[in-house]
């Protein structure tokens, strides 16, 4: 079966979320965390997928296929928001206080 690849717009932009406690938030950094760990994740069951279909206990390639797409499409998503932090970091020494 198909999982979605959980990822919101809120995710993406940096939308505060409550973690557990009425005053508690997550901070930006926490939220990166996170989601670098999700991508791991997903490289991780990609491998896991990889092997399993060389020792014949996966018989579809498609679902190898579509976990190596997840891996893919989730790391080139953190690799633009990488590129985007930089140039925003950029941006922002360049400023004249």
């Amino acid at each position: 079966m198909i999982d979605k690849i959980e990822l919101t717009p809120a995710s993406l932009t940096g939308e505060i979320k409550k973690t557990g406690s009425a005053d508690s938030y997550q901070s930006f950094g926490e939220l990166l965390k996170n989601y670098i760990k999700e991508v791991d994740a997903q490289q991780k069951i990609a491998d896991e997928t990889i092997n399993k279909f060389i020792a014949g206990e996966v018989p579809d390639v498609h679902q190898v296929m579509i976990a190596l797409e997840k891996a893919e499409l989730s790391l080139q998503l953190t690799i633009q928001i990488k590129n985007k932090l930089v140039e925003a970091y950029q941006e922002i020494m360049r400023m004249q206080v």
